[in-house]
């Protein structure tokens, strides 16, 4: 690894400081200059090279975080994750962490595929779980049922059982998150309908119908959030 002397980075001007410390951090990688599992700079090397506030900067740092991109150790400093290199796809997610449409987008994509393949794989034992979740959704009090619908989704993409798209569902799992985070008007009704609808179609291992029945709930979700006003 090279001196944190020698590193160079880009200073940040006007717009989206946060976004542009984020590009400006991958960069970092993609340059060569540091590795999958290299120590970044300190928070203060920084701030110097980036010419921003330690706000900006730590609002950069845990949107890095959340997207796998980076660990933060308490006392021990801040490093590129070792397996980054096998996981391209939460790079690009990172590089588009505020461009919505692009992110529901490659949210539909990878669970539309994932599913057709789910549905011919998927077992009693996954088939019961995503039942518990669907109950436990519309069992849950003041619509806080974010964690069990995350679980559904997850629980499809990896009865998928393919190890060439395990990074891919790694993105899929991140991409759910930073959509459902964004989701101000929650409808529990409606997402019990939906998933039920989902697990139907997977009970009788119906590639076609899973595959209409996830687009229908997913092309809701993508309308929903586009069309909410935006809080910036």
């Amino acid at each position: 690894m090279g001196d944190a002397a020698d590193i160079v980075v880009k200073s940040v001007h006007r717009r989206t400081l946060s976004r542009q410390v984020v590009d400006r951090i991958i960069q970092l990688l993609s340059s060569g200059q540091l590795k999958p599992g290299d120590k970044l700079p300190t928070e203060m090397e920084l701030m110097e090279k980036l010419e921003v506030s330690r706000p900006v900067l730590r609002e950069a740092l845990s949107a890095l975080e959340t997207l796998g991109i980076i660990t933060r150790r308490p006392r021990g400093g801040t490093y590129f994750n070792d397996k980054i290199g096998s996981h391209p796809f939460s790079v690009m997610l990172a590089l588009s962490v505020d461009n919505l449409p692009a992110l529901v987008e490659a949210r539909m994509a990878l669970e539309l595929g994932l599913i057709t393949i789910a549905a011919e794989k998927i077992s009693d034992e996954e088939l019961n779980r995503l039942k518990e979740t669907i109950q436990k959704i519309a069992d849950s009090k003041d619509n806080n049922y974010g964690e069990y619908d995350r679980e559904f989704h997850r629980i499809i993409a990896q009865s998928a059982d393919n190890p060439v798209v395990q990074g891919m569902i790694d993105s899929l799992l991140i991409a759910h998150a930073k959509t459902d985070s964004l989701i101000r008007i929650r409808e529990r009704e409606r997402t019990v309908q939906h998933h039920e609808a989902i697990y139907e179609a997977l009970c009788k291992h119906d590639p076609y119908e899973s595959f209409r029945q996830m687009y229908r709930h997913l092309n809701f979700v993508r309308q929903k959030l586009l069309q909410q006003p935006r809080s910036d």
